[in-house]
Order: C-alpha cells, then structure tokens, then sequence
C-alpha cells in the first residue's frame, strides 16, 4: 500500500517523531488540549505520568498561586498550573527554540499576552536577578535543569533564598535523575519528600525563613 508515491511504512516512521513530540494538559481549564515539545534530552519534557504526580503533591497549593517554571522547555508544567489555577506563572527558559514552542503552546490556548503569564528568554541566573529587582515572589517553584547539567541545582537553591524570591512555607520541586541526589537541607530549604518513577525523582522542599 502506497500513500500517492511514499509507501505506508516509511509514511508511518516519519509521523513517530511528531507523535512523540506533542504532550497534553491533565486536569484544568486546559484539560486533554495538545502542547507542542521539542525532540532530545537538552529540552526533555516532563512524562505525562510523573507530571500527574507531581500536581497531585501539590494540588492543595495551586489555586491563586504564584509559580516558577524555571528551566521551562515547553512550558508543559507552567501551563498544567495555569490550567488548574495558579494566578501568575513565570516561565524561565534560555533556548530560543523552546521559548519558540512556549510561545505556541500559549497561543493555541488563547494565553499569549496574558497578564497571567510571563516569558524570561534567559539564563536561569539572569532570570532570577531580573525577577529580584521587579520584587515577585513566589509560592511553588519547579526546577528541572537538564540532567547533565546538576550544578544547576544548588546555584538555583541558593539564589531563590538569597534573591527573597520565595514566599514564606514556598514549595521548591526539583525533578532529577534517580543517579543524582540532592541534599536534605539547603539553608532554610528543608527536604519533606522524595517521590521516584522509572529514573526520575520528585524532591519537594519546604522554605521556612
């Protein structure tokens, strides 16, 4: 069986990749609507699985909230919070062509412009001192640096304290490598839990200044 002159196998490889690459929204206003994502690790989206995970440890916090989506990629866990309402969500990402597909994402769900969202086309350090000088801070933040880039990890811990970025009693969730871990305290960043699936964990921090 032939689709005009490409036959059906080899049309069928090159639809994978677009099948692979298109994540969806969970629960919310935004509920089952396709997000764009973006192929290879530099930019690995958050499985629909642990991102279901993830919200249900903290749904109870969600709603009004004011959340960092730091290391963004495509925008997917900034997005899942607006749809189940969080107030403000800022998206930190530093690819061009991520922020690209976040840009899209919002778009086709009528959210671009939006005084509910903001995009920082920066380095996770630049982005945070902006942050700083406009006084925002925040009740949940998610960091999810590439796994191959684990400094990123403590330098984000310390400058979210140092900075007053968080909230008193703020969530800090660092989604990492099941080979990596992260420690149980960092100054007033105090580790409640740790929640593993497949080769990624879930550690969530409680601040208390």
């Amino acid at each position: 069986m032939t689709l005009g002159t490409i036959p059906w196998f080899q049309l069928w490889w090159r639809l994978i990749p677009l099948l692979l690459t298109m994540v969806r929204v969970i629960a919310g206003q935004f509920k089952s609507r396709k997000l764009r994502t973006l192929d290879g690790q530099a930019t690995r989206p958050t499985s629909d699985r642990l991102k279901e995970t993830l919200f249900n440890l903290v749904q109870s916090r969600i709603a009004e909230s004011v959340f960092l989506d730091c290391f963004a990629g495509s925008g997917s866990i900034g997005i899942e919070a607006l749809s189940r309402g969080a107030a403000f969500v800022v998206f930190v990402e530093e690819s061009s062509r991520a922020v690209h597909v976040i840009r899209q994402n919002l778009t086709l769900l009528g959210e671009d412009g939006s005084v509910r969202c903001q995009i920082l086309s920066q380095k996770a350090e630049a982005a945070l001192k902006s942050l700083e000088r406009t006084g925002r801070k925040f009740d949940i933040v998610f960091l999810d640096p590439p796994y191959a880039d684990a400094d990123q990890y403590p330098r984000a811990f310390e400058q979210l304290q140092s900075s007053e970025l968080l909230n008193n009693e703020a969530l800090v969730v660092a989604e990492h490598s099941k080979f990596l871990a992260l420690p149980a305290q960092a100054t007033y960043l105090e580790r409640r839990r740790e929640v593993r699936q497949g080769d990624s964990v879930l550690s969530l921090y409680h601040f208390q200044a």
